[in-house]
């Protein structure tokens, strides 16, 4: 995450670097993006994010110029690039599969797009040189590819793609071939290089976690569509829908009807047998209209005893118990079958977690833990 200050989507005197205006792309009978309007800034790390098939790819893919909008404009520095060839474009593209040269040195790879745009020979050494610091492969200079590993080539792809100082660098699904360990590692590495450079980065996405670690803004797209673009952290905290709270993270959605019960407070009623519920929330419902409450797991307070003057509380049992090391995640059953997930931290040895399978539990949240989402 860049600092907090950097929010030039805030700024209504910023210029975007990238506009997407009413865009649409068919492919034959199929809308792959849908009247589509959006603004990327300069320095921005712009995470593009959704299942497969969401029209994530499709919308880099155009910005790279491998496709051409249908309808709408796509403005890069405030022209319009679809009449620009892919090669005269200040737009690099980064492939999941790194494309690198098998037969060229490490060194050689970087300096491929260089030489072929003729730079002079002492200008091409001081170029490559700055590169292999910068993403710390100079003792690997004379490497061939198959030398090195996984997450090295990665590295390689980087900087060869950087080499030539891009306006854009369009990232897809970059570390798909590292394993997790290595994934979390370089995307830290991916951070320091794109804030040590400046050059603004879009990455193509569908793991969720990457997206909210390395962007600035996230675009959670569905169906052609973008559903919400944000901060990673407003993205979790406050989704705007259903598709995004289940999206973005683990979450519990209840649904019911919501009452107005005092300023911005409602009632929900959720379930036969279940006392309402109590959720704060600036959206306007009407009397009776469906809602969901989706609530993240570790606002749920997890406890032996009733709590007393809680908002919300329910009884149940635990049914089955998620052991991730740092965290336990308990789902627990209620007596209408609803099941719900609490979260604690694991301070202490694992022989003395406080619950386990089959216990009688009360899980309990405030009234403004939760969102309430009409959709």
């Amino acid at each position: 995450m860049q600092s907090s200050k950097f929010a030039p989507w805030d700024d209504p005197d910023a210029k975007p670097l990238i506009r997407f205006k009413n865009v649409t792309k068919r492919f034959g009978e199929f809308t792959a993006i849908d009247n589509l309007t959006l603004d990327i800034y300069e320095r921005e790390f712009f995470a593009l994010l959704g299942p497969s098939g969401c029209g994530k790819t499709t919308m880099m893919r155009m910005l790279a110029g491998f496709e051409s909008p249908t309808e709408g404009v796509i403005e890069l520095a405030g022209q319009d690039i679809a009449p620009v060839p892919p090669n005269k474009r200040a737009v690099n593209m980064m492939f999941q599969s790194y494309a690198l040269f098998p037969h060229l040195s490490v060194w050689d790879n970087i300096a491929f797009g260089l030489r072929r745009d003729s730079m002079p020979k002492r200008d091409v050494e001081d170029r490559v040189e700055e590169m292999l610091r910068l993403v710390r492969l100079e003792k690997f200079a004379k490497r061939k590819p198959h030398q090195i590993s996984g997450g090295q080539r990665q590295r390689v792809a980087l900087a060869r793609s950087l080499a030539k100082a891009p306006k854009l660098l369009l990232l897809d699904e970059p570390l798909g071939a590292l394993d997790k360990k290595l994934r979390q590692d370089t995307q830290f590495e991916l951070m320091d290089i794109q804030e040590k450079t400046g050059t603004t980065f879009v990455i193509v996405t569908h793991d969720q976690e990457e997206a909210m670690t390395v962007a600035s803004r996230v675009a959670v797209m569905d169906q052609g569509q973008l559903m919400q673009v944000s901060t990673p952290d407003r993205i979790y905290e406050t989704p705007n829908s259903v598709y995004v709270a289940d999206f973005i993270g683990d979450v519990n959605i209840i649904q019911g009807r919501a009452t107005q019960d005092g300023e911005e407070t409602y009632r929900i009623d959720w379930a036969e047998g279940q006392k309402p519920l109590t959720a704060k929330s600036s959206n306007v419902f009407s009397a009776g209209q469906t809602c969901h409450l989706a609530i993240r797991p570790e606002k749920v307070a997890i406890t032996a005893e009733r709590p007393e003057d809680a908002a919300n509380a329910v009884q149940g049992r635990v049914h089955d118990i998620a052991y991730l090391g740092n965290l336990s995640t308990y789902h627990v059953e209620l007596s209408n079958g609803t099941i719900i997930k609490a979260q604690t931290s694991n301070t202490r040895r694992i022989s003395r977690r406080t619950f386990t399978w089959e216990d009688t539990v009360w899980l309990s949240w405030t009234a403004t833990a939760g969102v309430l989402l009409a959709n």
